[in-house]
């Protein structure tokens, strides 16, 4: 088959990657431009392997445009594999592929649905997830699903690590279903819309930490809000500005609740030494063991310790909570 590949994130590198291997032909691809409101933005990764294997590139401002429906409609393709794009393809533009279009989502649908499925899986504390292949509809990741592989979430493992994996083995998953489509062995089906949720683009305040939640769902933050927004706090100097804190590297310690300082409210600093810092939370404590200072280096707990006189009873929060 004909296919174009259309998608600007790293999550689409691999299955472009095994594209070009296999024995389809790979016309063109759509990605994003390289200028967006007249400022520079760093080219898409696709966008240099394109250019290695001299494939065309079309790069339109807006993908429901009728230039790209020509531009498709030229390269005769066949379907369009949609991956990490970032636009919402119209039913016309969809049209322009004999068959359509396919689209490679990091999640089991209609599990978290939207542009940050991998990130919200792990700041909810899933011990599974996966990739799903839908045909594309209006709706998005609505489409009716014709192809998904579960994985395990490790325990430690960060959203950068999960997404590396899931790139890997959303592009085996990919070529296998086109395959099978082309010679009409899959079945599709609906998604059950009651099951969806919603994993909205992150923003900034997504990453504060709430300490009265518990230890376990403040680590899985951590893990969670890489390489963006990252998961910081505030520590509540007496006399001095309150000074924000990037979180690198936590554990959760259940047990602190048998502590007897136990109720010591949330955010309140239990110990700090070699070992780590260690912060009540609303159910057991976070030993902090790395972190990074606004405007510094990142460092360990003991290295920041050197350099602030951070002890126990002091606060972390948000600087409201210090009024």
């Amino acid at each position: 088959m004909r296919l174009v590949m259309v998608g600007t994130g790293p999550f689409g590198v691999p299955t472009f990657r095994r594209l070009l291997e296999s024995r389809h032909a790979v016309p063109g691809l759509v990605t994003a431009p390289t200028e967006r409101d007249g400022r520079s933005v760093p080219p898409s990764p696709l966008r240099e392997i394109a250019a290695a294997h001299r494939i065309p590139i079309f790069d339109p401002p807006d993908i429901n445009a009728e230039e790209t429906r020509k531009t498709i409609a030229s390269w005769d393709a066949d379907l369009l594999v949609v991956c990490d794009y970032g636009q919402i393809l119209s039913p016309q533009t969809l049209a322009a592929a004999r068959l359509g279009g396919v689209n490679l989502h990091a999640s089991l649908l209609p599990k978290y649905r939207g542009a940050a499925p991998i990130p919200w899986a792990i700041y909810h504390g899933e011990k599974t997830t996966g990739v799903s292949v839908i045909h594309m509809t209006p709706q998005v990741d609505a489409g009716p699903v014709i192809a998904q592989s579960e994985v395990d979430i490790l325990p430690d493992e960060t959203a950068v690590e999960l997404e590396a994996r899931l790139a890997e083995i959303g592009a085996w998953l990919m070529l296998r279903t086109i395959d099978n489509l082309e010679a009409g062995l899959l079945e599709a089906l609906p998604q059950d819309p009651k099951a969806a949720c919603r994993a909205p683009k992150l923003k900034k305040a997504d990453g504060l930490v709430d300490w009265g939640r518990p230890a376990e769902a403040i680590r899985n933050q951590v893990r969670a809000m890489v390489p963006w927004p990252k998961t910081y706090t505030y520590w509540l100097r007496p006399g001095k500005p309150p000074l924000r804190l990037i979180l690198e590297s936590v554990q959760a310690v259940e047990q602190a609740v048998e502590r007897s300082d136990a109720a010591a409210p949330p955010g309140t600093i239990l110990e700090a030494g070699p070992q780590g810092i260690l912060v009540a939370a609303g159910k057991g404590a976070v030993l902090i063991r790395g972190l990074q200072p606004a405007g510094k280096r990142l460092m360990s707990a003991e290295d920041f310790l050197r350099g602030y006189r951070l002890q126990p009873g002091d606060r972390l929060g948000t600087p409201e909570t210090a009024e």
